[in-house]
């Protein structure tokens, strides 16, 4: 059997594409059509579910968990402390593990965190409570980063952010709404044996996602090279696409993975978007975690009541996430969509700052989670849009939101119980992160823009000089030809 690198061969040279310009158009709609059918649906359902079962202990919260497993004080918020930890370490190795394994390794996690929810149905005390944390932290952490990494080496950079933008910006809506939905069916259904209340929560979606993780070792697509979702001249096209987007080409062959090119990730964009998601997590993971919790104090509602009013602003974030990706897509811009986006979460808690009204409270929702639904996503793709080659790639998908994660860490302690009805602290606190990423959004935009025009000029040419062919190709984004989408 041929190896990747001679099918590369074989496929860019014998069958004379050298360039994107080389492409027959209408194979290229096909192609991409054909990705958009088979990953788009696909990716969507991993990280709804992935969403599921990370805030179903939001829902579980109001359904009782902390009186029956005896938490007090602070304890559920160390509980939620401890799966972002274990969250954020896990990121760079798993994407590199995903790199070097493919994409069973991502079943693997699917399947995984899917039966820890199983397991976090039967937990009895607090300690058992956190171990189930630890390790869902785990699981988790590779999901999101692996699922872009995946993506950017089947689209275009011009192509990418519509499609993370759809995947990653409507998963946690969906998830938003189905779970509030599901969670309230559950909790009105009889005990099934000794699994009651808001055991049932964890249960049930466990079980979902633990069978789709199974199906996923079947249908999870490979890299481009060896996928066999690909046909011989899909994956030819395929490989010349990643090609046309370096500033030289490769062929759409990975490079070797360096510690140089691992440190050499950490670049300025790539920092500022991991900030900028740092902050919109502290906001918009926040009020994920605590809408159930914040909704119950907007009036006299029952439990499941609370969980059915969580369901309406996540499918009104829906439309928005779709109307932004593609704004962003059709202008090729992708800071001034996050600017529109983030604007919305500021005006939000600006409005739970300033007014006790409940109404206008939980039209406030609508606009927080809108504004943050499609806004990590933009980061996450602007920032993989200015990486290269594919090792800065692969640990850039990984950076930004594993540096992200730290604001659902601080998240987690915006909604105390002292602060509550009103949690001015927690809004406060929100207001000032969003206003914060509006800043450094601009900073990063006259960044690209003094960067591109010294390319422009030929003042990055210098990088060229006495370089071997191969340093020359792992410039990157360094290299005097790549200029930052932005």
């Amino acid at each position: 059997m041929a190896s990747s690198d001679d099918l590369q061969e074989k496929g860019l040279h014998d069958s004379h594409i050298e360039t994107v310009d080389d492409i027959d158009p209408e194979v290229e709609r096909r192609l991409v059509r054909k990705l958009d059918w088979v990953l788009l649906p696909l990716f969507t359902v991993i990280y709804a579910l992935n969403f599921i079962d990370r805030t179903a202990i939001g829902n579980a919260k109001i359904a009782g968990i902390e009186k029956d497993l005896g938490l007090v004080g602070y304890d559920y918020n160390v509980c939620l402390t401890i799966f972002y930890i274990f969250y954020i370490a896990a990121e760079i190795p798993s994407n590199l593990a995903l790199k070097h394994f493919g994409s069973i390794w991502l079943a693997i996690l699917v399947t995984s965190f899917g039966a820890v929810s199983i397991g976090s149905a039967f937990v009895q005390n607090k300690g058992g409570l956190i171990a189930t944390r630890i390790i869902l932290g785990i699981a988790e952490g590779g999901t999101l980063s692996g699922l872009a990494y995946i993506l950017s080496r089947y689209y275009r950079r011009t192509e990418y952010v519509m499609r993370v933008g759809i995947f990653f910006g409507l998963s946690p809506a969906i998830a938003g709404a189905f779970g509030g939905l599901l969670a309230s069916g559950l909790l009105s259904i009889p005990d099934i044996g000794s699994v009651t209340s808001w055991r049932k929560i964890f249960l049930v979606e466990g079980i979902i996602t633990t069978g789709f993780g199974l199906i996923c070792f079947i249908i999870l697509p490979d890299d481009p090279q060896c996928s066999r979702m690909l046909t011989e001249e899909e994956r030819i096209v395929a490989l010349a696409r990643i090609a046309a987007d370096q500033a030289v080409s490769t062929g759409g062959r990975k490079e070797r993975t360096t510690l140089k090119l691992v440190f050499r990730s950490f670049s300025f964009n790539t920092t500022i978007c991991a900030i900028c998601y740092m902050f919109i997590n502290i906001s918009f993971q926040g009020l994920s975690l605590f809408m159930p919790t914040v909704i119950k104090t907007l009036g006299t509602f029952t439990t499941v009541q609370s969980q059915l009013r969580t369901v309406p602003p996540y499918v009104v974030a829906m439309a928005w996430v779709i109307i932004n990706s593609y704004h962003s897509y059709r202008t090729k811009q992708r800071g001034i969509p996050i600017l529109i986006s983030v604007l919305l979460i500021v005006i939000a808690y600006a409005i739970f700052v300033g007014t006790k009204n409940v109404h206008a409270r939980y039209g406030a929702c609508f606009l927080a989670i809108s504004g943050g639904s499609p806004s990590v996503p933009m980061l996450l793709s602007w920032g993989t849009d200015n990486s290269a080659p594919d090792t800065i790639r692969a640990v850039t998908t990984a950076i930004i939101p594993g540096i992200g994660a730290l604001g659902s860490v601080i998240a987690v302690w915006t909604y105390l119980p002292n602060d509550a009805p009103n949690y001015h602290h927690g809004n406060s606190l929100n207001l000032a992160t969003s206003s914060a990423v509006c800043v450094l959004t601009v900073v990063a935009m006259l960044y690209i823009r003094h960067e591109n025009a010294k390319r422009d000029r030929g003042d990055r040419d210098y990088r060229l000089e006495r370089k071997t062919p191969e340093e020359i190709e792992q410039l990157g984004y360094l290299h005097p030809k790549f200029r930052y989408q932005l």
